[in-house]
């Protein structure tokens, strides 16, 4: 038994609606699916032109967003303003409009300028608000055939329902990108949050570069991975491993430091692995190492790289094995130690120097640290000061208030070689300097005055001035490569020879800087 026409059609408009619903949910990017709702009304309603105005709050322009049946060209002149035309109307009063023929009706602006007839026949249109909530963010419009028997308001009232499922897509999608910003604004504050906790309370610093540091900290902090701690002399790197240790699971077992270049081979082997009674002349009874010392903690090993070969053999045994014997001794004992090292050494340059063992480079460099140079990090030069400045006015019980202008800008002008324990000695001195809670420029080291704060300033030859930039250039060269020329020479983007000439010209002595 064949259908009725009106289960037909209303079976029609439950496709219709159903395909439309598929389509709005098929992306979270509505712009993707704005197109695609109107060639599915297309091919159900038979539309010759359809479009999907949106209003722009800021410019309080409405233009065409979507369209089916016109060109790139008309919907670029599709622009109206509220109030302006049917659709200005429609976005004003938020109610529907119906105009049974387009060509007898004066509001008609056609600013797409689409035909007002098809093939000689009379156009009808439609044009449906979009709301979310009480508010109007666009239009649905519709252009189809006149006909005398067609039912528009049965089409508007269909339109409408189209026009309030993009609405509760819109919503959802606003509803999804608030959550989703949300999420994001938190996770932000917590990432900020976790800096501030793995923001160690003995370092200062808030500089690209040191929060760089931080997060390595961090991140290393919960293992028990070995940590080699590069820098210069003077940049914290003992502060590091110690923010290390006392963020990790170790921080309530012992935090065990040597320094290898501040003692005598002899001596050293004696302090790492501990020795028993009569192992040497005036080892009158048994002692622990280092080791023995750290089980369970952490032992931090400054200098690393001044340890003689032979002791870096049983260094290495210590790491692979988890074992060693006291000095004089025979009985084997096992710890567990967490191993920090550090170095202002070029490990790299010493290994095929056959000055640092290869294997144990490797087994010490499996978590680099690199901590820059104050001159790298200029933006902490002033919190470092200030926190010198409250340390040592403090500790000698003196107020002192404020660093004046000049010398905030001797301090920041200084390459600091020394980086900061440097400038840490700098303001400890000028701290007893002074004597009106101020430091001032003449409290400061002569390295750090200029020429105009100490009345010095240069007048000669244009020659002799770039000659002694040069060979103070040189010589800082030297003093940060410790008289290797091959390395200042380097540093400075020069050649060897070039070097070498410089260096018989200024009469420099490169041996006095090795130490």
């Amino acid at each position: 038994m064949p259908n009725h026409p009106y289960v037909d059609e209303k079976i029609g408009e439950l496709s219709l609606l159903f395909d439309i619903s598929k389509t709005l949910d098929s992306s979270m990017d509505l712009r993707d699916t704005l197109g695609p709702v109107l060639s599915i009304v297309a091919r159900y309603k038979g539309i010759i032109r359809g479009s999907l105005t949106l209003l722009n709050r800021e410019s309080g322009e409405i233009s065409i967003e979507a369209a089916y049946g016109l060109s790139a060209s008309q919907q670029r002149r599709g622009r109206y303003r509220v109030g302006e035309g049917i659709i200005g109307q429609v976005f004003q009063t938020g109610k529907a409009a119906i105009i049974p023929k387009v060509a007898e009706e004066p509001r008609f602006l056609n600013r797409t300028g689409a035909p007002r007839d098809q093939d000689g026949q009379d156009v009808s249109y439609l044009s449906v608000p979009i709301k979310l909530e009480n508010t109007v963010i666009g239009a649905l419009s519709v252009d189809r055939i006149y006909s005398e028997h067609a039912a528009l308001e049965e089409d508007l009232r269909l339109y409408s329902i189209i026009a309030s499922m993009i609405s509760q897509a819109v919503k959802l999608r606003q509803s999804a990108q608030e959550e989703r910003q949300r999420l994001i604004e938190e996770n932000l504050r917590l990432t900020e949050e976790l800096k501030d906790r793995f923001r160690p309370s003995n370092i200062i610093g808030n500089s690209n570069a040191m929060q760089e540091v931080y997060d390595l900290i961090a991140q290393v902090s919960g293992s028990d991975a070995t940590v080699l701690i590069r820098g210069e002399s003077g940049t914290g790197k003992e502060l590091v491993a110690h923010a290390i240790h006392y963020n990790s699971l170790r921080a309530g077992k012992p935090f065990i430091k040597v320094n290898c270049a501040a003692l005598p081979e002899s001596v050293i082997e004696s302090e790492l692995f501990g020795h028993e009674k009569g192992a040497f002349t005036g080892a009158v009874a048994s002692r622990k190492g280092r080791f023995e010392l750290a089980h369970g903690g952490t032992l931090f090993l400054d200098e690393i790289g001044d340890l003689s070969p032979s002791l870096q053999i049983k260094l290495l045994r210590v790491l692979q094995e988890k074992e060693f014997e006291r000095v004089g001794g025979i009985e084997t004992i096992k710890v567990d130690v967490r191993l920090i090292a550090a170095t202002n050494i070029d490990l790299e340059q010493r290994i095929p120097e056959r000055r640092f063992r290869q294997d144990l480079y490797y087994r010490l460099n499996v978590f680099p640290i690199h901590i820059p140079p104050l001159r790298e990090r200029k933006t902490d030069i002033l919190l470092l000061a200030d926190y010198f400045v409250e340390k040592y006015g403090r500790n000698s019980h003196k107020d002192v208030r404020r660093i004046s202008t000049p010398a905030i800008d001797m301090l920041m002008a200084y390459h600091w070689p020394g980086n900061v324990r440097e400038l840490e000695n700098c303001i400890e001195r000028a701290v007893l300097l002074s004597r009106d809670g101020v430091i001032h420029g003449h409290h400061l080291p002569p390295t750090l005055q200029t020429a105009e704060a100490s009345g010095t300033a240069f007048k000669g030859r244009l020659e002799t001035a770039l000659e002694n930039v040069e060979q103070e250039f040189i010589l800082d060269a030297l003093k940060s490569s410790r008289g290797n020329m091959a390395r200042a020479a380097r540093a400075l983007g020069i050649s060897e020879r070039m070097m070498g000439l410089r260096i018989n010209r200024y009469g420099i002595e490169p041996k006095r800087f090795r130490r």
